[in-house]
């Protein structure tokens, strides 16, 4: 299983995970849901304490993976298959995103 934190505005607001079938977990984090103040981060992901499953990635977090060259030049670099839409999520959603919402790998660094 590979993981990584959610962070919407720098702040914590779930976990992505994929799990060793390949499915897709996210999740709210308790915090986030008690804070009335803290939104959802998709309108297709609504704040609600849910295990959202998927057999794929969430259209949501897939449309912050980078497309054609720049896809392939991070594969490359990185040694990414470029099938591996999570292992790419994970390597460049931590980084300026476009948007509130960041991706690091689990128990890693988000950049700020």
């Amino acid at each position: 299983m590979r993981s990584g934190q959610v962070f919407y505005k720098n702040e914590r607001a779930g976990k992505l995970s994929q799990l060793d079938n390949g499915h897709f977990i996210f999740q709210y984090d308790e915090q986030w849901l008690s804070d009335s103040s803290k939104p959802s981060i998709s309108l297709t992901l609504p704040k609600i304490n849910k295990e959202y499953q998927s057999a794929t990635l969430f259209p949501f977090f897939f449309n912050l993976i980078p497309e054609g060259v720049n896809k392939r030049l991070i594969c490359s670099k990185k040694r990414i298959d470029a099938d591996d839409y999570f292992g790419i999520l994970l390597e460049v959603a931590g980084g300026d995103t476009i948007g509130a919402v960041k991706i690091s790998r689990t128990n890693g660094w988000i950049w700020k």
